[in-house]
């Protein structure tokens, strides 16, 4: 290996490890910020929460990568041209490629590294973080309550509150509904407000509610007894509810329940997923239209007419005239025709509604499953992308340290991470393909870093900061001369008039020649 390479890998692998741990750090204290009420007042160990903490970290690795590359490169070369060390290695004939051929090998490495990181061990963090994060929340689910937002942590009820006043803990317009006994709301209450108080011998959480209405469906009640359908209403000034809490021993759920979601499959596994839900939509959706014209457009003519030569002759004319039956009834009959008919309609178009629902969760399930799959090589081909954006961007910036490359580096990583989050969103609505949404951030910042590379390359004036400021002296010079007078503006403006019509005249008058010779 040339010292040349030595000496570029040591001058990049101090700032990358650096900057990638700053990058966690950063990441993770904001995801964390995130969950905190998730976590605070769950009486957890700190062996689950540093559980916790590490899976996800090793989620934000796919995420914190891109940006430890681009911060890095931009501090390597930033500081090589600090130190005039870029000009001397020029200057000695060697090229930037050959300055950032060790690192290009670096990148590719990291690049694949970041794609098997994201095959394998990526689904299994994903999987141990949401199993943990799911026992987490179900953990003393009274502290879970928030505004605005239902709350179903709680078995048999779904709690609603608009306002909670932090200092004396009461909350307001409450709406609780009860379904414990699994046959459906059968009761709901409304009160204006309450309190919260947690029992710790019976292991239960009393609600005292104030000022509301409790409404029960006793039909729903007491499935068995449903000739009628009692219903019951109860107001009230002040009413004590008790609902159970289940134990307070930390209980980890099976991970199986979480392993269809796609964000823990594998590439394989997506593939998988996504052929086998596209073959069974497309088998299922040419199943239901047979299905639909033979029991509903054809249903009339299913009836074999073969048995019955005569039947079949006379009722010719009604095939090919189908009103032909229907002027031929009364107008009691006719409304009695009309009246089925349109029941008829409204059951299929209510069937085929509820067909098109399941298609359309399917084919989402299709689109999550087809991101993902994507993003596996999305997210690895960023850490390539922004080495050949960081690295130029370096040279023109000509600044080590964790100053101005910080600034530039968190510029480019929120543009990047915008139109990530857009494109995401955008593909997940349908609005634009899988493909398209989670690549359309790389389409967008490859181009730069092409041109930023080919310039840097080239030594073009682009990447020389003394010619921005030279032009920017011209432009700032021309505004503040002195200003001319008006005869002498009206006058220049009149002589490029005359010169503009003048040149217009010569182009018209060639123009009807060219014409009139053909």
């Amino acid at each position: 290996m040339k010292k040349l390479h030595i000496f570029m890998l040591k001058s990049f692998s101090g700032p990358f490890v650096a900057t990638f741990f700053i990058s966690m750090f950063v990441l993770l204290m904001q995801a964390l910020w995130r969950m905190i009420d998730e976590l605070v007042g769950k009486g957890l160990d700190n062996s689950i929460i540093a559980e916790f903490l590490f899976y996800v970290a090793v989620t934000l690795v796919p995420m914190a990568l891109p940006l430890a590359v681009l911060l890095a490169s931009i501090m390597t070369f930033g500081s090589l041209g600090e130190n005039y060390e870029l000009i001397a290695l020029k200057s000695a004939g060697i090229s930037l490629y050959r300055i950032m051929k060790p690192l290009i090998a670096v990148i590719i490495l990291m690049t694949v590294l970041a794609f098997v990181f994201s095959n394998n061990i990526l689904p299994v963090a994903n999987l141990k973080m949401n199993s943990l994060y799911y026992d987490i929340r179900k953990q003393k689910p009274e502290m879970s309550f928030k505004e605005g937002i239902f709350t179903n942590d709680l078995e048999g009820y779904s709690i609603k509150v608009d306002r909670i006043d932090k200092n004396t803990g009461m909350m307001y317009n409450i709406l609780i509904y009860n379904h414990k006994d699994g046959h459906g709301n059968y009761e709901v209450t409304k009160a204006d407000s309450g309190m919260m108080k947690t029992n710790v011998k019976s292991n239960a959480m009393d609600l005292t509610l104030f000022s509301g209405h409790t409404y029960t469906d006793e039909g729903l009640q007491k499935v068995s007894a449903r000739k009628t359908f009692p219903f019951r209403r109860l107001k009230f000034d002040e009413e004590m509810l008790s609902i159970d809490l289940p134990d307070t021993d930390f209980k980890r759920t099976d991970e199986d329940a979480f392993r269809s979601h796609s964000l823990m499959l594998n590439l394989s596994q997506l593939q998988y997923r996504i052929d086998s839900v596209q073959t069974y939509l497309k088998t299922k959706k040419a199943g239901d239209a047979k299905r639909l014209l033979a029991s509903n457009y054809q249903k009339s003519k299913s009836s074999s007419p073969q048995q019955d030569s005569i039947w079949a002759e006379q009722s010719k004319d009604m095939y090919n005239n189908p009103d032909s039956l229907y002027l031929s009834y009364d107008e009691e009959e006719k409304q009695r025709a009309v009246s089925a008919a349109l029941q008829y309609a409204r059951e299929v178009k209510q069937r085929n509604q509820d067909n098109m629902h399941y298609y359309t969760a399917q084919q989402e399930q299709v689109i999550r499953n087809q991101i993902e799959w994507h993003r596996k090589f999305s997210l690895s081909f960023a850490c390539f992308i922004f080495f050949f954006i960081g690295a130029p961007l370096g040279a023109i910036i000509r600044k080590g340290g964790l100053g101005m490359p910080v600034v530039v580096s968190v510029f480019l990583f929120i543009i990047y991470y915008i139109i990530d989050m857009m494109g995401i969103r955008s593909a997940r609505e349908a609005v634009i393909a899988p493909q398209l949404g989670t690549w359309i951030s790389s389409l967008v910042l490859l181009p730069l870093g092409v041109i930023l590379t080919y310039k840097s390359v080239t030594d073009s004036e682009m990447m020389n900061t003394d010619a921005y400021k030279v032009f920017f002296e011209k432009v700032k010079k021309f505004f503040s001369r002195k200003q001319w007078n008006a005869e002498k503006e009206v006058e220049f403006f009149n002589k490029g008039g005359e010169k503009v019509i003048t040149v217009f005249d010569k182009v018209v008058n060639t123009v009807r020649h060219i014409f009139k010779r053909k």
